[in-house]
């Protein structure tokens, strides 16, 4: 009997669909066929894979109101947020696409010939997306892989399948081959692990937690399978004296409780010179407390519920009796998973909320002495996905950022995804990079080719 999933409406815990489950022979059988489409899209003109993707990025922007309200429904995501994840799988299929006929190889100069290497694609690519961002994160690995000459399957979080559904019947209605773009909604003990472990599969683009991706990487090097792993993150939000405090202060607070918290990028560890510690406090605490926590569906709210109840019960658990709160902002009562905004100061810096990823509304703020102190700070952790830096002096921005231990870091800014830009993480938020013009060359395998001159 096939196993169905219920997903949640995370405002209101109103059931919002119930969808059937993957079977692994179902999982089986969608590798079977996308190997068979991949064969025909990798033998298409370069032109034509491209107009292909154009084509279903025009369906994306088509129906880019309905894709946002299925995110708030299914994800809890606010209206303004949805909408530009509609508008970012749009975009970046237009920037995979333009990628197709870019995708060169090299002339080499050799001894008695002419060496030229290809780009192959790899075959069929499973894609394991997160609940977190489930359109966008979704399309990180889709559009490359597709435009480089790839299948593609797809397997969403439990809690959040129907925005990805939904983008494999526009696929379809953009007249890409069938079974070239599927979607495998399912568990991942069960359709999640059958996808990692079938043989057919040579590479898997996972985002999820930490703990997860060491057993996916772990699975994948059974069969010498190629991974890139996007996993957690514990991002410094670093400000020192000369900063300019006001704006480094009202844009502290969606830094960590952008997505109510639910972001391997958020800034959830604010770090302050210890000179202007408690004026940055002050100027902190009335913005956390002023953002508006409500129905995500309002055009005016700046963050929605927790995605569920077990999400909500970890937040909690990292956020002890014992530890002050300098800062908790409002959140509606009644139904739906929901977590007021808040901020722990004075805190100790080997407390777990100060060293652990919370994936919630919930940010520490930590004093520290000169740019080594914050170093020591920022880099006392296992990850290093993101981070940012606050200050006018050129000098220590380029210091800072040569020194803080993360992949993606902004100065005087929180900004750390970009589809033109690479993005990744040091130790444990993961291996390899996704995004920027390199995107598509991540999903093919080189191939070295000899001729021969010499008569």
């Amino acid at each position: 009997m096939t196993e169905h999933h219920q997903v949640l409406n995370p405002a209101t815990e109103e059931v919002v669909a119930t969808v059937a489950a993957t079977t692994p022979e179902g999982v089986d059988t969608a590798v079977a066929a996308a190997a068979k489409a991949q064969q025909g899209w990798a033998a298409l003109a370069p032109a034509d894979r491209a107009r292909g993707l154009r084509r279903f990025a025009a369906e994306v922007d088509a129906h880019a109101e309905e894709l946002a309200a299925l995110e708030v429904r299914e994800a809890g995501h606010t209206l303004g947020n949805a909408r530009w994840e509609a508008g970012n799988v749009r975009d970046l299929l237009d920037y995979a696409a333009g990628g197709v006929e870019r995708l060169s190889g090299r002339q080499i100069p050799v001894a008695g010939g002419i060496d030229l290497t290809f780009h192959e694609p790899i075959g069929v690519v499973g894609v394991i997306a997160p609940w977190n961002f489930p359109m966008p994160i979704a399309a990180w690995g889709t559009a490359p892989a597709l435009a480089a000459g790839n299948a593609v399957l797809l397997k969403p979080a439990e809690t959040t399948p129907l925005t990805a559904l939904r983008l494999a019947e526009l696929a379809l209605s953009a007249g890409l081959p069938e079974g070239l773009f599927q979607v495998l909604p399912g568990a991942g003990p069960v359709t999640g692990t059958r996808l990692v472990e079938h043989p057919d599969v040579r590479k898997i683009v996972f985002t999820g937690s930490t703990a997860v991706g060491k057993r996916i990487m772990e699975q994948c090097a059974r069969q010498v399978k190629r991974v890139t792993l996007e996993l957690g993150g514990k991002s410094p939000n670093i400000v020192f004296a000369d900063a300019d405090l006001e704006k480094a202060a009202a844009a502290a607070p969606m830094a960590f409780l952008d997505n109510a918290g639910q972001d391997c990028c958020a800034r959830t560890q604010i770090l302050v010179q210890r000179e202007v510690y408690e004026r940055f406090l002050e100027l902190l605490v009335p913005a956390v407390e002023a953002v508006r926590v409500g129905d995500p569906s309002d055009p005016a709210t700046e963050m929605g519920p927790l995605i569920s109840a077990v999400q909500r019960e970890r937040v909690r658990s990292l956020v002890t009796d014992d530890l002050p709160v300098a800062a908790r902002g409002s959140a509606p009562e009644g139904p739906g998973f929901w977590y007021p905004p808040t901020v722990l100061a004075p805190v100790g810096a080997a407390a777990p909320a100060a060293t652990e990823e919370i994936f919630g509304p919930v940010a520490v703020v930590l004093p520290f002495e000169d740019e080594a102190d914050a170093l020591r700070l920022a880099n006392a952790t296992r990850y290093g996905l993101s981070g940012s830096i606050w200050t006018r002096d050129l000098g220590r921005a380029i210091r800072m950022s040569r020194g803080v231990a993360a992949g993606n870091l902004s100065v005087n800014s929180h900004s750390s995804v970009r589809y033109a830009t690479p993005f990744g993480g040091f130790g444990e938020s993961g291996l390899g990079r996704e995004l920027g013009p390199d995107a598509l060359a991540a999903f093919t395998e080189t191939k070295n080719v000899f001729i021969s001159t010499e008569e």
